[in-house]
């Protein structure tokens, strides 16, 4: 099950030695819920999930043509994310549990992204991952289902936060990456300039504020939002902007995989990318180019495993069950939890804890 953000998820998924079948995977999202309000409220999302948790649970189960008394574990995303949503999700699951006997499993939401590549395309360990989503965005090298090795994180906003704060500037609705592709096909990329930060600075740390900046006083200059826009100067300005993201995740992409050979002794196998970011072509394209001239296999899952949904939920459940991992003893919600808690946090550390 996954709750942590807007979409409500529930899927089955079996796992069969180290290969997946997905027999299920059912998502329901709140878009017509939030778009009145620019972006995802959560008090609105944590009542839907209350609503509909157990509506998908049901459906995912007819779906598959299984029942409770078929599953071995129930898995759930017990953070990080929006704490409303992610109880809802974690009390639904400890119910059904209990009335069950079935054990539960609380899964790291982000590891439900990084091991994504290996319910779809059974990839061996060790592999280089870009999680890039609209809440994190972060290098790891994925050393088992349980060990995570952060190479670098964005410093401030993740890109598909950037894309939203951006859309909403430009009037675009919700959600802003879809919103701001659109527009941009039918735009110029090098019509405006736009920086691209830290992209010449040695590591694998990335920054996308500045870019919403720029487009910030862009906007003011061409009076977007008074009435008087042009459509082709919107779409000028999305392409630029998407082509700033793209081209500073590929750079430092050619970082991470400098720094995987590193530390692992040799260059990855294959570099795979997971998030709701990852559904976007502009970005897919350069990360696939920039691998292309280093020989090394690019990965995208499936458009509709990039975005939230419960079948990677489920896989990272048995992922964890075949590593013997005993998990935590109490299952509870967790709206920070960093998938590297060796490495020191790199941005949002305060009283609730590091968020990257």
């Amino acid at each position: 099950m996954e709750s942590s953000c807007d979409d409500t998820a529930a899927a089955v998924v079996e796992g069969i030695g180290c290969e997946s079948k997905i027999l299920s995977s059912v998502v329901v999202g709140q878009q017509d819920l939030h778009s009145a309000y620019g972006g995802v409220v959560p008090e609105i999302a944590a009542r839907a999930h209350v609503e509909k948790l157990d509506i998908c649970c049901k459906r995912a189960l007819e779906q598959a043509n299984s029942t409770l008394d078929c599953l071995d574990a129930i898995a759930v995303t017990a953070g990080p994310g929006l704490i409303g949503g992610l109880l809802a999700g974690v009390m639904f699951a400890k119910g059904l549990a209990a009335g069950t006997g079935i054990p539960l499993l609380a899964i790291n939401h982000l590891a439900g992204h990084a091991l994504t590549a290996r319910m779809t395309h059974g990839l061996d360990f060790p592999y280089l991952s870009l999680l890039v989503s609209g809440g994190h965005c972060q290098f790891l090298i994925v050393a088992s289902a349980t060990e995570f090795i952060r190479l670098g994180s964005t410093i401030d906003d993740a890109p598909g936060e950037a894309f939203d704060k951006s859309a909403r500037l430009l009037d675009l609705g919700q959600p802003g990456g879809p919103a701001i592709e659109a527009a941009a096909r039918k735009g110029d990329p090098l019509r405006f300039e736009f920086p691209r930060p830290l992209i010449n600075r040695n590591g694998c740390n990335m920054s996308f504020s500045g870019l919403k900046t720029s487009l910030a006083r862009k906007v003011d200059r061409l009076g977007i939002g008074s009435g008087f826009a042009f459509e082709q100067d919107i779409a000028d300005i999305c392409a630029g902007f998407q082509r700033a993201v793209a081209d500073i995740l590929a750079a430092k992409s050619s970082c991470a995989i400098a720094e995987f050979r590193d530390r692992i002794g040799n260059y990855p196998s294959s570099f795979a990318v997971s998030g709701g970011v990852a559904a976007n072509f502009e970005v897919r394209n350069s990360l696939e180019s920039r691998c292309d001239a280093m020989g090394i296999e690019f990965i995208a899952p499936p458009l509709e495993f990039c975005t939230d949904n419960a079948a990677m939920v489920a896989w990272a459940g048995i992922e964890a069950m075949l590593s013997d991992s005993p998990g935590d003893a109490v299952v509870t919600a967790r709206p920070r939890w960093p998938l590297d808690e060796k490495s020191p946090p790199i941005s949002g550390f305060g009283k609730k804890g590091p968020k990257a």
